[in-house]
């Protein structure tokens, strides 16, 4: 049986993070997801930002 791993990537001695925002477009209203793959310290700081 395979394990899935959904919020965490590990790739050799790296470990990484898949961070996913929402952001709302200011032409349309619309909402678009933004995805970063970044370390696990630098999740906050991208969620933080607009």
């Amino acid at each position: 049986m395979a394990k899935k791993s959904v919020a965490s990537l590990q790739t050799g001695s790296k470990r990484l993070t898949k961070a996913i925002k929402m952001v709302k477009s200011p032409k349309s209203g619309a909402y678009t997801f933004v995805e970063s793959v970044m370390s696990p310290e630098q999740v906050n700081d991208f969620l933080a930002k607009k």
